[in-house]
């Protein structure tokens, strides 16, 4: 899933970009006077065109070591993204991008993170770490449609008070996440599970009377847990090996960006939390 990626809006990370890919695909088409970056306007925290998501930081990161200066090209993450951003030579990369999505060229992963369970911090259900917890029997429960977790609750059979939410949608206009919490708050669902990049900041950041906890448990398939990229055109195996390489000598500190921002990190194999240091 991407930005959003995963339902990372995607989603980080876990949402497919629609757009069929370009003919022209030649490591000529990438800018050597700006870091040109494919982005959704509207995408808190992972991007937004004020600059204040993780996204933007880490942009701005790689773009000072390349000595370039940020260009965005702004598109909602939704159907046409693709095509009208980066396979439109518009823009060169694309910040968060699911791991193994076949449309782009994958970077090395410089995150992996997971799908969270959110709830009030002093809540009855703020202890609970597996969707098998019987408590989540009698909850009222908020899911994304299609999403990873909606499966698991359909297999555990929580689909009974269930409230679903939309998972492509302009932000701009419509915002799934910001709905998701609201109606926690409200106490019209008393846990939803999301995306943990879009989730944890949200919750860290702009609502501290929640807790978000990482799903880390779940031994059935899909696997809740995803490796996070970059994506590029296909065919520009150069310009990627260069992002490798910035990824792979600045991991520290995009590791520091994605902690402070509240995105939780866990290890390259998705089972535990991520160590500092």
């Amino acid at each position: 899933m991407p930005a959003w990626a995963p339902e990372r809006a995607l989603a980080l990370a876990l949402a497919v970009l629609g757009g069929a890919a370009s003919a022209q695909t030649t490591a000529d088409l990438v800018s050597t006077t700006a870091f040109r970056v494919c982005s959704d306007p509207a995408a808190w925290p992972a991007s937004s065109e004020d600059g204040s998501g993780y996204e933007n930081r880490i942009a701005e990161l790689l773009a000072k070591e390349l000595g370039r200066p940020v260009e965005y090209v702004w598109y909602p993450m939704s159907s046409g993204f693709l095509r009208n951003t980066l396979n439109a030579a518009r823009c060169d990369v694309i910040v968060g991008y699911a791991q193994d999505a076949e449309i782009v060229l994958n970077t090395n992963h410089y995150m992996t993170s997971t799908y969270v369970m959110v709830t009030k911090a002093d809540g009855p259900l703020a202890d609970v770490t597996e969707m098998s917890d019987p408590r989540l029997q009698e909850a009222r429960i908020g899911v994304v449609a299609g999403s990873p977790p909606a499966t698991h609750l359909a297999r555990l059979g929580l689909l009974d008070d269930i409230k679903s939410y939309e998972l492509f949608a302009d932000r701009r206009h419509d915002s799934p996440p910001d709905m998701m919490i609201a109606d926690l708050e409200s106490g019209e669902t008393d846990v939803a599970f999301m995306w943990g990049p879009i989730a944890g900041p949200m919750v860290v950041q702009r609502h501290p009377s929640l807790r978000a906890i990482p799903l880390l448990h779940e031994a059935e398939s899909p696997r809740l847990s995803y490796r996070i990229t970059m994506g590029v055109r296909q065919g520009e195996d150069a310009w990627k090996r260069e992002l490798n390489s910035l990824i792979r000598r600045h991991q520290d500190e995009i590791d520091a960006i994605l902690r402070d921002s509240g995105v939780p990190l866990l290890n390259d194999m998705g089972t535990e939390l991520k160590a500092e240091g």
